[in-house]
């Protein structure tokens, strides 16, 4: 069932009943397509994708048993609108507590648009090792792609238009759990 409920300009495009419900089918789409989670691990790009990777590995736990570890990616130096001299003063703010190598790492993020976010992380992952294969997991594929990413677990599709935005909210950032898609007059 979609959900999608107008208000003014913006609709709301799922609300927390709705997030949860894909999170747990992204999950169990991750249990099918790996069946060793053992050898996986998840990485949320900041902000929003940490604590969708979050819950992510509680549904797998919770399905499961195994604890999937969980790291944070940090892609503002990978970003291609950043040169090389302001990328060597930015801080990372990376969490990554495990080592990448030979891993299956799933990439996870609360939006892909133009692939850029994605292609940023896969440089950020692959500056800290070899991972067996990488992974995508997005909660809302908006489309409009200037890059050659597919992601492989999708929450929700939304087709938009060029000037609208998605807007991810969660509960550990933002106070609530929620999806809205703004017109191009709010963003």
């Amino acid at each position: 069932m979609s959900l999608t409920t107008r208000t003014g300009s913006s609709a709301v495009l799922l609300d927390s009943t709705a997030i949860s419900r894909a999170l747990t089918r992204i999950a169990h789409e991750i249990r099918e397509q790996n069946p060793n989670l053992g050898s996986v691990a998840l990485v949320g790009v900041r902000t929003r994708g940490l604590p969708i990777a979050e819950r992510i590995a509680t549904v797998l736990h919770r399905s499961t048993g195994t604890d999937v570890p969980v790291g944070a990616i940090d892609v503002t130096r990978y970003r291609d609108d950043v040169s090389k001299d302001e990328a060597t003063h930015l801080v990372d703010t990376s969490q990554i507590g495990f080592a990448v190598a030979g891993k299956t790492v799933i990439l996870i993020d609360d939006v892909l648009c133009t692939g850029r976010t994605a292609r940023a992380a896969l440089d950020a992952l692959v500056d800290r090792g070899r991972p067996s294969r990488v992974q995508l997991a997005v909660l809302v594929d908006r489309g409009h792609r200037e890059l050659p990413i597919r992601p492989d677990y999708v929450g929700r599709n939304q087709p938009t238009e060029r000037a609208q935005e998605v807007r991810v909210q969660l509960r550990e950032t933002d106070g609530t759990d929620r999806v809205l898609l703004l017109s191009g007059e709010e963003t």
